[in-house]
């Protein structure tokens, strides 16, 4: 089925700046900006990553998270300061009316005179555990399924809040964003489960990993990701 076409409710960026531990930096936190902004192919105009070795790049260039998400959050956290407004998990794309599970790898989608790709689902790190102040928030994203997704750009343009989010084409129905991650993040060793994954367009990183897992029958160590470590 294919969804309604929600607008772009807040276009956010960010400044990287260091963080909570010695020689750590991010732009997680990001800001509501107004007007038209370029997105070329390593993402918004002015918006910054702390870490280009995990965040950022062509295949990260945009990061959409629902806005839905922040009533569930609520329900759980109880009201977080950081849940008033979008920005809170690090998002570019704030709307309402795409999930996880409405949209798929591959999608492409208009947004002003920009065409983007969704690339992969996010798979969260410590630094959400370190700017809400809770305990495993990383893996408590994680485990929800609510970890937003990621665009590559496929034609450079420009965006603005208020533009509608139009998908274009739809290559890979069967495999939303949910979808896909559940078969990482439920730890999946089902043979014919994996090979079909891997027969997608996945990232590198994804793709390394399941075919690490195809090939070892065992699932990986996530404790670096999601805890992190005093040097990074």
């Amino acid at each position: 089925m294919i969804p309604s076409s929600p607008r772009l409710d807040s276009l956010l960026t960010g400044i990287a700046r260091p963080f909570t531990r010695p020689g750590s930096h991010s732009a997680i936190d990001k800001q509501p900006r107004q007007g038209a902004l370029q997105v070329t192919a390593l993402g918004i105009a002015g918006d910054e990553q702390g870490d280009l070795r995990v965040h950022g790049g062509v295949e990260k260039a945009i990061h959409h998270y629902p806005r839905e998400h922040y009533a569930a959050w609520a329900a759980e956290l109880g009201e977080h300061p950081l849940l008033a407004q979008p920005g809170a998990f690090g998002e570019n794309f704030s709307s309402t009316g795409w999930t996880e599970a409405d949209v798929c790898l591959g999608d492409r989608i208009r947004v002003g005179t920009a065409l983007l790709e969704i690339s992969q689902g996010r798979m969260p790190c410590w630094k959400l555990n370190e700017r809400f102040d809770v305990a495993q928030m990383a893996l408590r994203v994680q485990q929800s399924g609510r970890t937003g997704w990621y665009y590559r750009v496929v034609e450079e343009g420009e965006v603005q809040a208020g533009d509608s989010l139009q998908l274009v084409e739809r290559p890979h129905g069967l495999w939303s964003v949910a979808r896909l991650s559940a078969v990482l993040f439920d730890k999946c060793l089902e043979p014919e489960l994996l090979q079909e994954c891997l027969a997608l367009p996945l990232v590198p990183n994804w793709r390394r990993t399941l075919e690490k897992r195809l090939a070892q029958r065992q699932v990986e160590d996530w404790s670096s990701r999601l805890q992190g470590r005093s040097d990074t």
